[in-house]
């Protein structure tokens, strides 16, 4: 998850996953507004569309179908762009591992725990598994606020001026929304979980047969 406001309740790194739940394919839409000290508004919006399973997580930005199916120039140097790409988190052993698929050029590449930063993974698997860690949502107080999904409830907190809001599904046991910002309205994010009926068979990481393994380092000039 690339957050920019919700580092207290994404979780740190974990040796160990949290407690199992359901599959679950869902489509995730990401807001964010920063307005400067200029004042000047900035806003942003993307999609992705996710999958996990015990011990995975696949995450693809969805793009313009223009860029989606752009080919690179043959001779063009090729440079590793994790937006574009599918990431594929996995656990094992209670170690989180991290590659991303190129399905054009069919490489995997694998990304070392020490180049998290530089492709913006925060190395949680909780984070990712669950949108947020249920530890750190069941640390937080129960919200007045009405829940319109049968199950979840609202959980908030707020200090210094600056809040944090999860709408927590407890039987599929993932957070439907996520919120953050401050009282001066400067910063904002909300981050939307829409989880899809019935989950897919197909499953992305099962079909890398012949795929070409690379290292992060290799496209590293």
């Amino acid at each position: 998850m690339r957050a920019l406001l919700l580092p207290a309740i994404l979780g740190a790194v974990v040796a160990q996953a949290a407690p199992a739940a359901a599959d679950l394919d869902f489509g995730v839409s990401y807001y964010t507004k920063v307005v400067t000290d200029e004042g000047v508004t900035r806003e942003s919006r993307y999609e992705e569309k996710w999958q996990r399973r015990a011990g995975h997580v696949w995450v693809e930005r969805v793009l313009p179908a223009q860029v989606a199916h752009e080919k690179a120039t043959p001779g063009q140097h090729k440079h590793f762009n994790p937006v574009r790409l599918a990431r594929h988190v996995m656990l094992e052993g209670g170690k989180v591992k991290l590659e991303y698929i190129d399905q054009q050029a069919r490489e995997r590449v694998a990304v070392p725990p020490g180049e998290y930063d530089n492709v913006s993974f925060n190395g949680a698997w909780d984070a990712n598994f669950y949108l947020v860690s249920p530890k750190s949502v069941a640390e937080m107080p129960l919200s007045s606020r009405a829940s319109n999904v049968q199950g979840a409830r609202w959980r908030e907190r707020e200090k210094n001026g600056r809040f944090q809001r999860v709408l927590w599904d407890e039987q599929r046991q993932v957070a439907l929304v996520i919120e953050a910002g401050d009282r001066a309205g400067q910063e904002f994010q909300r981050i939307e979980v829409q989880p899809l009926a019935k989950a897919n068979a197909v499953l992305p990481w099962t079909r890398l047969a012949g795929f070409s393994q690379r290292e992060y380092a290799d496209f590293l000039d």
